[in-house]
């Protein structure tokens, strides 16, 4: 937990430092996700799924959910969402909305404040808590 709490300080401090004002505890998270997944080599694109559904008036329209880490080394990819909880049905659902859309198997990933024991849903997304996330070797 200490360097869970130092990376958030290097973050804050970071962005202190460039002048940046978003200091929210989501955002926060964000950079140090994006910092360690820098150090471990990958290459990390934000991503978009684009999926068509109706309006309440009937009218196709066509939405984009954005994926908030797509991670890439040679022939491995996966894909990151960052969220302070899932605890909540509703939040959980938000979060993976974009996760369960896209349309190939490599690995996906809800990486959560909360401390908890890793587990994979119905859909095969991996949840796991930050600092377990930081603390591993691989992804």
């Amino acid at each position: 937990m200490k360097k869970l709490r130092l990376a958030a300080k290097i973050s804050w401090r970071m962005n202190q430092c460039l002048g940046f004002r978003q200091l929210e505890e989501t955002h926060l998270m964000e950079n140090v996700l994006y910092n360690d997944l820098i150090r471990r080599g990958y290459d990390v694109d934000v991503g978009v799924v684009e999926y068509n559904c109706r309006e309440y008036s009937g009218k196709k329209i066509r939405r984009q959910l954005e994926i908030d880490f797509v991670v890439n080394k040679a022939d491995e990819r996966c894909y990151i969402q960052s969220a302070l909880s899932v605890a909540d049905p509703e939040k959980k659902e938000q979060e993976t909305a974009s996760l369960v859309r896209i349309p190939d198997s490599f690995r996906k990933i809800v990486v959560t404040k909360d401390y908890m024991k890793p587990w994979r849903d119905e859909n095969g997304i991996q949840y796991v808590g930050i600092e377990d996330f930081l603390l591993s070797d691989s992804l």
